[in-house]
C-alpha cells in the first residue's frame, strides 16, 4: 500500500473511532484532516461544541481568530494538502465549570503515532493550547507562555501558541510581543511553507 493510501486509510479509521463514546456527552464525531502533502500541522486541543455540531474543525470564533493569526484564507486552512488538523483529542469532550473539559486521554496515544510519522512533508508544527503544549513541549518549557516567548528558537520547525479562544484575549494583551513580534514571524513562516 502506498503511503498516501495508508494515511487516507488511517484517517478514515480515526474518523470512525468510537473508543471513548461512553465518556462523550454528544457521542463520537472525530474531527481531523491530513494529507500526505500537508505542509503545516496544527495540533490543537479538542473540538468545541459548535464545531462538533457543525462537523467541521475550527468552524467557530476561535477558528476565525486562528486563521487571522496564521494569515491564511478559509480555503487554504481547510485544504489538507496544505494544513493538517490533528488535535490532541478528536471529539468534543464536554464542558465543565471553566469551559471545555480536557481532551480525552485515549485519543492522542492511539492515533498520533499512526498519523504523525506519515506527515513527512510537514515543515511547521503548531502546538496550540495548553494540552498540546504539555504533551509535546512540556519537558522543555515550564509553561506555554515561556514556550510562546521562545518562538524564535522554535521556528522554523515549530511554534507554541495559546488557544485562540476569545477568553485568551487578556493573555495576548499582557504580552505585546505576541501581536508585535510572534504573529508577524508566524505569518511569514506559514506563507513561506505554503508557497513551496
Amino acid at each position: 500500500m502506498k503511503p498516501a493510501q495508508t494515511l487516507l486509510t488511517i484517517v478514515e479509521e480515526a474518523r470512525a473511532c468510537t473508543v471513548c463514546t461512553s465518556s462523550l456527552p454528544l457521542g463520537a464525531k472525530p474531527l481531523l484532516a491530513a494529507d500526505l502533502a500537508s505542509r503545516v500541522l496544527i495540533i490543537g486541543q479538542a473540538p468545541g461544541k459548535a464545531t462538533h455540531l457543525a462537523g467541521t474543525p475550527w468552524q467557530d470564533r476561535s477558528g476565525d481568530r486562528l486563521r487571522e493569526w496564521l494569515g491564511v484564507s478559509t480555503e487554504q486552512f481547510y485544504d489538507p494538502r496544505r494544513i493538517a488538523l490533528v488535535p490532541t483529542g478528536f471529539c468534543y469532550p464536554g464542558s465543565g465549570a471553566n469551559g471545555d473539559l480536557p481532551p480525552r486521554p485515549e485519543c492522542a496515544p492511539l492515533w498520533h503515532p499512526r498519523i504523525l510519522p506519515l506527515l513527512v512533508h510537514v515543515e511547521l508544527t503548531i502546538y496550540l493550547g495548553g494540552f498540546a503544549f504539555a504533551s509535546n513541549l512540556g519537558k522543555r518549557y515550564r509553561n506555554l507562555s515561556e514556550a510562546a516567548a521562545d518562538f524564535r528558537a522554535l521556528l522554523p520547525q515549530s511554534i507554541a501558541l495559546p488557544h485562540p479562544s476569545p477568553r485568551n484575549g487578556m493573555w495576548a494583551s499582557q504580552r505585546p510581543w505576541f501581536a508585535g513580534e510572534l504573529l508577524p514571524a508566524l505569518r511569514e513562516r506559514v506563507r513561506a511553507v505554503l508557497a513551496t
